[in-house]
């Protein structure tokens, strides 16, 4: 479809200055115009060959950039001037100790750096609001690369550590009032963001200074095209990503050799496959890295087991040496996945190597996974054997949770329906937390009954099976498959029968009846269309049950009513609270109606021409009593002005009323920017 084009600019006036000797007017590079509409009048068809066909009904495709409309309308050269974005630009300048100044023409300034700051917080916030997160597919590569774009511009901004998560809070301030979605969400947002800066902080500290100075040694020999050696040697002593560099490099209007880098890549690959024993001397901790992930397949046993003798392939020192990241031929530790958090435990040897394992780092590309250790004695090397055991305790409270999980699913897709699908998941030793879309909350009935349905399926103890099937059989059976999840050929199914079906790689109990006791504790919206459940199995729902139960008895004590009678005893409380607090509103009202410093009620009328103005300042009324009053005085003025200033929680209210006008509430200023005759402050 396509049509006629119309575009609508603004002059923005003369004094806004023009490079040219003489301005071209709509289309000079000048700044004095702007578009900020167009419309496409949509009357044709047109096919493969050009051929325009009539349209059977036209129409007028109309595209208005808010934005642009936004500064016109305040009177900006820029978008980034217009009170849409000066409250993060401020916020941003708060941390970076600086203040914004806007700047045109100058690309390496760090007015520019808070822009993109600004910009991508903003874009971050709402995408992470709808319910994408950062990963290396679709649209959360997407939000990762904005993500750590705004990172690296922080650090030019003197930013050294995580910032971005505190000022999700700006965006949700200004913005929370029309996408209420933001405000219920704005804990999770705040995670996401902050785990995404710790994960990109190294690159950031030890490989963007080095990535930086190889791109401007590119410049400087007047080459267009980065070293894909030079790059990969970052890549594989730093870890900066491709991605990360092309994005940069782009910027630059440099390009990558690409031919260089896959061959530098091949060829680290060659020498570790050609390479001597593990730890043979003069081994380089690049070598050994190579090793590990390249000739040693990921070999997980902790399905069946949570203690193994392995071999360690490589062990990598922290730069700081309070970690070491150590690579085994054979686990049992569970590594990180599909909402399930890694196993912890210990890898000890008979020579007295002993360390805690607090992390394992998923497996990439099959190879062997990451155990990311803290050091408690000794030292270990390519080649030792070493147990690893997987503590029980966390283990066993871990597959409670995440085996709940299953069993949650399925009991909401029950109760409210088969549009129910998964959206995200954590399933930790001391709690769960699942993600799912739907529309609407959860009211109390529909929650009672999910948590009932749950615990029907744990005093079953139902055996709970796993298989390995075929990927196309499993799914042909029935089993549930996570939307955005990769799936190869054989995959493994977890099922309880006759209530749950699902392909799953974590860890779970043998029977329901090993979860123990189920209970849901939050539900909440966490972005549109998307709902959160948080709930707790085991120990943990025990502890939670006896503190609310202890809760309840304190309430009833203090309003000294059995169970049963308590609900009517605190409504009739509240009843009494609220009945006190008319009157006392009443009694207020009278002594502020007696009038001024002065003593009669008209002791602070002036006369203006043959109008009267009261102007009084008042205290203790509430915002309903404060209109009351101003209603008042304005009646027994007949045709004037009523200016009252109340005081209270920290805050000054300005309340201004005419004889046969509205009121104006001037606790916001955007309405005196915009010249609206009636402030717009109820709204916000």
């Amino acid at each position: 479809p396509c049509g006629r084009c119309s575009e609508i600019h603004y002059f923005r006036g003369l004094d806004v200055p023009c490079p040219e000797p003489v301005c071209r007017g709509v289309g000079c590079s000048c700044e004095r115009y702007v578009e900020v509409w167009n419309n496409v009048f949509m009357e044709f068809d047109r096919d493969a060959s050009g051929t325009l066909t009539p349209l059977p009904a036209p129409s007028i495709d109309t595209g208005m950039g808010l934005e642009r409309i936004t500064a016109v309308i305040q009177g900006k050269l820029s978008n980034y001037d217009t009170d849409l974005f000066t409250p993060i630009l401020d916020a941003i300048g708060r941390a970076a100790g600086r203040r914004y100044e806007h700047t045109s023409g100058v690309t390496d300034h760090p007015d520019v750096s808070m822009r993109v700051v600004a910009d991508h917080l903003r874009a971050m916030t709402f995408l992470i609001g709808d319910g994408v997160v950062p990963s290396n597919e679709w649209r959360g590569y997407v939000l990762r690369k904005i993500m750590r774009r705004a990172m690296r511009h922080g650090r030019r901004l003197g930013l050294t550590s995580p910032f971005l998560y505190e000022l999700v809070g700006v965006v949700v301030r200004d913005m929370g009032g029309v996408y209420p979605a933001l405000r219920t969400g704005q804990n999770a947002i705040q995670k996401t963001v902050l785990t995404e800066e710790e994960r990109f902080e190294a690159v950031l500290t030890s490989g963007l200074p080095r990535l930086e100075d190889l791109l401007d040694r590119t410049a400087a020999a007047g080459s267009g095209v980065v070293a894909g050696s030079e790059l990969f040697r970052l890549y594989d002593s730093l870890g900066v990503p491709l991605d990360f560099a092309e994005d940069l490099a782009g910027q630059r209007g440099l390009a990558i050799d690409r031919e260089a880098y896959d061959a530098a890549m091949e060829g680290q690959r060659e020498r570790a496959r050609a390479g001597s024993k593990f730890g043979a001397a003069g081994s380089s901790t690049a070598h050994l890295v190579g090793v590990a992930l390249v000739d040693a397949p990921d070999v997980f046993s902790g399905y069946d087991t949570i203690e193994i003798d392995a071999k360690v392939l490589a062990a990598i020192p922290a730069a700081d040496g309070t970690a070491t990241t150590v690579f085994l031929d054979r686990t049992p530790f569970y590594a990180e996945s599909g909402g399930q958090v890694s196993d912890v435990g210990t890898i000890e040897s008979a020579s007295g190597f002993a360390a805690d394992v607090v992390r394992v780092e998923r497996p990439v590309d099959g190879r062997a996974r990451a155990h990311v250790v803290r050091l408690r004695s000794g030292a270990v090397k390519a080649g030792d054997a070493v147990r690893a055991t997987v503590d029980r305790a966390t283990r066993d409270a871990t597959r409670r949770n995440h085996t709940a999980t299953h069993l949650l699913h399925a009991a909401l897709r029950q109760q409210l329906g088969g549009h129910v699908r998964q959206a995200g998941s954590l399933v930790a030793p001391d709690r769960l937390r699942f993600d799912f879309a739907h529309g609407v909350a959860v009211n109390d009935d529909e929650r009672r009954e999910v948590e009932r349905t749950v615990n029907e399926q744990v005093y079953r103890n139902t055996p709970v099976v796993t298989e390995e099937r075929s990927t196309a059989e499993a799914i042909k059976g029935g089993a549930m498959a996570l939307f955005g999840e990769k799936y190869g050929d054989r995959v493994r199914v977890v099922s309880v029968p006759g209530f749950s079906l699902e392909l799953c790689g974590g860890t779970h109990v043998a029977a329901t009846g090993d979860i123990g006791p189920f209970v849901i504790t939050e539900e909440a919206g966490v972005a549109a269309g998307v709902r959160r459940i948080e709930a707790l199995t085991g120990a943990g729902a025990v502890v939670y049950v006896q503190a609310q139960s202890a809760t309840l008895h304190r309430l009833l004590s203090a309003v000294g009513a059995t169970g049963d009678q308590a609900p009517g005893a605190i409504a009739k409380l509240q009843a009494e609270a609220k009945r006190l607090a008319r009157e006392n509103e009443q009694l207020k009202l009278k002594v502020a109606l007696g009038g001024g410093a002065g003593g009669g009620q008209d002791a602070d009328v002036i006369a203006v021409g043959d109008s009267k103005l009261i102007a009084r300042r008042v205290t203790g009324l509430e915002k309903h009593a404060l209109r009351s009053l101003s209603d008042s005085l304005r009646d027994r003025i007949g045709r004037g002005v009523v200016v009252l200033a109340a005081e209270g929680d920290g805050k000054v209210h300005l309340l201004v009323q005419r004889m046969g006008g509205r009121r104006i509430d001037w606790r916001c200023n955007q309405c005196y920017y915009l010249d609206q005759p009636t402030c717009m402050a109820s709204r916000y």
